[in-house]
């Protein structure tokens, strides 16, 4: 699934997304952290992995989702 970062807080390592029908979703440390990234930019395209509604991995559109 991909989405937009709507916001990033690099003390918490946490944020939220729009998702393209302007859903916002929170993500977590343990979803940042679980990819490859040191930071997220507002604006940026990401790609996600979700379980049971919550995010579990995020990374940029552009690197490839483990599994997929």
């Amino acid at each position: 699934m991909q989405a937009t970062v709507r916001s990033f807080d690099e003390a918490t390592r946490s944020g939220t997304v729009f998702l393209d029908d302007g859903t916002v979703l929170e993500f977590g440390k343990p979803a940042f952290d679980a990819g490859p990234l040191l930071l997220l930019r507002t604006g940026q395209r990401v790609n996600l992995v979700t379980s049971g509604g919550e995010i579990t991995y995020i990374t940029l559109s552009t690197f490839p989702v483990p599994g997929a």
